[in-house]
């Protein structure tokens, strides 16, 4: 096991890591920011250590500067989180080369999911269904004309080398798509520092179903059921919930068989997803796998009483998986909800300032991950989550009942947050029903929120 492991992040998910090394007798090395001076993650750690300025460019972006952190603290290993380094190839090897412990995939497996294109190739070989569209790099406007006589309309521009809802356009007609085509690109060449684009077919009133996956260094994979991630905005996750209200028996175990093929096409190891959209008549196709932890990881955990990051560093560090595919059970449901800094009633504008009260739900089957507190101060630089609200029940009624409960005592005063939006969701029949698509939330008229 390791000796000393650095968490190369800030804000919950380094508060959840911290919280798995300790119970693994682990010491721990924050890495922070200015901005981050006053963090809980820097308080809980082991050590912490300034690695420069509020921008993250300067500092959680900062490979040098990470890595000379590890090197003087003594770490052997480094936890990426997610966001931020975690899908960085380039990251992964220069741990790699440094002998330092990576906690996550193989810097390979990093650059060949992390490249859309190829990653749907890769998996089509392994016979995974694939949303049609081109197998290559679109090179122009006009190629993308010529392909999309093929495919045809409506069809999605993607970036290759994407993620987050960035360099992505839906394209309607042919008219549209040269305009889009240049738009995609740019913001892929911004965002990505690469401007290759594919294209695909867009399914509309579809629903996005993940599959949890873990692989040892053994050649062991196994999946631990699916999550239900429609309930999102321009492709931004809102709720998450597992199981999936709207995947059967005989969908979950066609999924889960899916997702274990597209990780042993590429012999996965650590914690990993594979995405899916899934249409009313039960069809699905792979849309992306992320080689990290999610941010909605949780509500596994809480069906299937699984610690995915202690299961990470044990993996990272040889040790074989303790479970089998035969092992794997689900219990109950669980609801995640991001509480965001945001104002739903405006369009979901980001909020930042002080926040001036902050309490948090509590009772049997509640679990909340956040980083903050009453006078915490909500920066520019960094994503708007705030917390994580997680729900189990032994049903999906229970949940969503003592969901209701939960949201009602969480209260955060000082910055405007996303509380209300749940509430409204939690009671609106589409919701209640299961029958959520990727189209639900930019269906809602949100003026009743003011």
């Amino acid at each position: 096991m390791f000796q000393k492991i650095l968490i190369a992040n800030r804000g919950e998910i380094a508060l959840r890591i911290i919280r798995s090394c300790k119970e693994s007798n682990i010491p721990t090395v924050a890495v922070y920011s200015e901005a981050d001076r006053d963090s809980l993650h820097v308080r809980y750690a082991d050590e912490a250590v300034c690695i420069g300025s509020s921008l993250p460019n300067d500092s959680y972006l900062s490979i040098p500067r990470i890595i000379s952190a590890a090197e003087i603290m003594n770490a052997d290993a480094i936890h990426p989180g997610y966001g931020f380094l975690s899908e960085s190839p380039h990251f992964a090897e220069v741990c790699e080369s440094c002998d330092i412990s990576f906690i996550g995939p193989p810097s390979r497996v990093i650059g060949l999911m992390g490249d859309k294109s190829e990653a749907r190739k890769t998996v089509a070989a392994a016979e995974v269904p694939t949303i049609p569209g081109t197998e290559d790099i679109v090179a122009n406007e006009e190629a993308a004309l010529e392909a999309a006589t093929g495919i045809g309309f409506p069809l999605m521009i993607k970036a290759s080398a994407g993620g987050g809802g960035r360099g992505i356009r839906i394209v309607r007609t042919s008219g549209e798509l040269t305009e889009a085509f240049r738009l995609a690109s740019r913001e892929a060449e911004n965002a990505f520092s690469n401007p290759a684009l594919y294209l695909e077919r867009y399914i509309e009133k579809a629903r996005h179903v993940e599959v949890q996956i873990l692989g040892d260094k053994h050649g062991n994979i196994i999946h631990l059921g699916e999550r239900d991630c429609s309930t999102q905005r321009r492709r931004q996750k809102l709720i998450e919930e597992s199981p999936s209200p709207f995947v059967n028996k005989t969908l979950r175990v066609d999924l889960g068989k899916a997702a274990l093929r597209a990780a042993e096409a590429i012999n996965y190891e650590n914690a990993g997803t594979v995405e899916f959209l899934v249409t009313d008549d039960n069809q699905f196709y792979f849309m992306e796998m992320n080689t990290r932890i999610q941010v909605e990881h949780p509500v596994t955990e809480m069906v299937t009483s699984c610690d995915l990051v202690k299961e990470q560093i044990r993996i990272a560090s040889g040790s074989p998986l303790d479970l089998t595919q035969e092992d794997f059970q689900m219990d109950g449901h669980a609801i995640e909800f991001r509480i965001n800094a945001e104002d739903p009633a405006r369009n979901f504008m980001p909020s930042t300032g002080k926040i001036t009260s902050f309490h948090t739900p509590g009772g049997y089957g509640i679990r909340v991950d956040s980083h903050v507190y009453a006078k915490y101060e909500v920066s520019p630089f960094y994503d708007s989550m705030l917390a994580k609200l997680i729900v189990w029940g032994k049903d999906r009624e229970e949940a969503l009942s003592r969901s209701e409960r939960a949201l009602g005592e969480f209260v955060i005063e000082g910055v405007h947050t996303t509380i209300p939006f749940h509430k409204f969701v939690l009671k609106h029949p589409i919701f209640r029903s299961g029958e959520v698509d990727t189209d639900f939330v930019e269906s809602l008229t949100l003026d009743e929120l003011n």
